[in-house]
């Protein structure tokens, strides 16, 4: 072999420092290079290298995302109804859709892009068409469409990857659910569909019967009321409510024929979000009372599911506070408590803040970071 011409070696490797390859890789890569008729061969290994962990990156980056984003729609579709009432809970769980398809198509994953397409055009009716109120059926196909993106993030992340085919089927299965969906928003719209009101009645041709209870209906509560258990344990914050909403968001669809059922776990769910609630108070009241009512749809005796007093207390809504007297100039600012964790500061930001004065506080931050270092 002749020997390698160092020049040219170290060319590539300021090449390579360029593009961010490390030492020991560029000269794991360059070891078997002939010479200088080899640059070009050098260099294009070089640049195959990094393009490839750079897509990596940008791919783990889309996935973690993502799965922010599915949370963020999965929380607000499990009681819808309370979701309508706020504006700009419609409005974030839009812009998750949105974000999910932006990113799909950037990253060429057609499947996903689609089926986040669909499901942004139908909280756009949400956000800005005439519905007023929606119903169990409404609830039921949003969350069918949310399903259908978790299958697929969830065969992205897996070890042979989302490949086009298995992408397209789903696509394909999920397309009469968003068109059911939009059909039913529309006559919503139109006041051809009542919306049903009360937690114990449900839409014609829907029986709540024990003859269409899981087999081990109690069981698979138990499991997840387990797993509750164990992040109520946990020291409380913004991340770990979240957890434990996500739990509730299983339990619902647990229970995806029985409203009376899902009444009581959006319920609990509504006590747990509030952070006024301790995880002392809440942990026993609400794993009582969702181990009861598993025990009584196996049972079945479902309409008797309800939620306790207590419990319809701990998730009822704030108060607003009572006026205060006008403050001194100085103390005039908002003052506003931020977690530990940096991705709850950003849904808390969010949350608090209007568009421009995001703005403002991303100059800020960088005004900061550059000064600091």
């Amino acid at each position: 072999m002749p020997p390698r011409d160092s020049s040219i070696v170290s060319v590539l490797a300021v090449e390579a420092r360029m593009f961010g390859m490390g030492a020991s890789d560029f000269w794991q890569e360059s070891c078997f290079l002939p010479g200088r008729a080899c640059f070009l061969e050098g260099a294009e290994i070089v640049r195959r290298t990094v393009v490839s962990n750079q897509q990596d990156r940008i791919m783990r980056l889309f996935i973690e995302e993502a799965k922010e984003h599915l949370d963020t729609l999965e929380n607000g579709l499990v009681d819808l109804k309370s979701t309508m009432k706020d504006p700009e809970s419609l409005q974030e769980m839009f812009r998750a859709a949105h974000s999910v398809k932006g990113g799909a198509a950037m990253l060429g994953l057609d499947s996903i892009k689609t089926t986040a397409h669909r499901l942004e055009d139908c909280f756009k009716v949400l956000k800005d068409g005439p519905v007023k109120q929606v119903d169990q059926t409404a609830e039921s196909l949003f969350l069918k469409g949310v399903d259908t993106l978790k299958d697929l993030l969830k065969r992205l992340e897996g070890p042979f990857g989302l490949r086009n085919e298995e992408g397209e089927k789903l696509v394909q299965q999920v397309m009469p659910v968003f068109a059911q969906l939009e059909t039913h928003l529309n006559n919503l719209a139109a006041g051809k569909v009542q919306p049903v009101a009360t937690a114990g009645s449900r839409a014609p041709g829907v029986a709540q019967t024990a003859g269409a209870t899981p087999a081990n209906f109690a069981g698979e509560v138990m499991v997840l009321l387990k797993e509750m258990l164990q992040v109520f344990k946990q020291k409380e914050s913004a991340a770990s409510r979240q957890e434990l909403a996500a739990v509730c968001v299983r339990l619902y669809k647990l229970g995806a024929k029985f409203e009376s059922w899902q009444n009581l776990v959006k319920t609990a769910r509504g006590a747990i979000v509030n952070p006024k609630n301790s995880y002392k108070v809440l942990a026993p009241l609400v794993i009582k009372e969702l181990k009861e009512a598993g025990d009584l749809v196996q049972g079945g005796k479902v309409k008797t599911i309800a939620p306790s007093k207590n419990l319809l207390l701990l998730a009822a809504s704030p108060k607003p506070a009572a006026p205060a007297a006008p403050a001194a100039p100085a103390a005039a600012s908002q003052q506003v408590a931020l977690p530990a964790e940096p991705k709850a500061v950003v849904r808390l930001l969010l949350k608090t803040f209007n568009k421009k004065q995001l703005s403002e506080i991303a100059k800020l931050l960088i005004q900061a970071i550059k000064s600091s270092n």
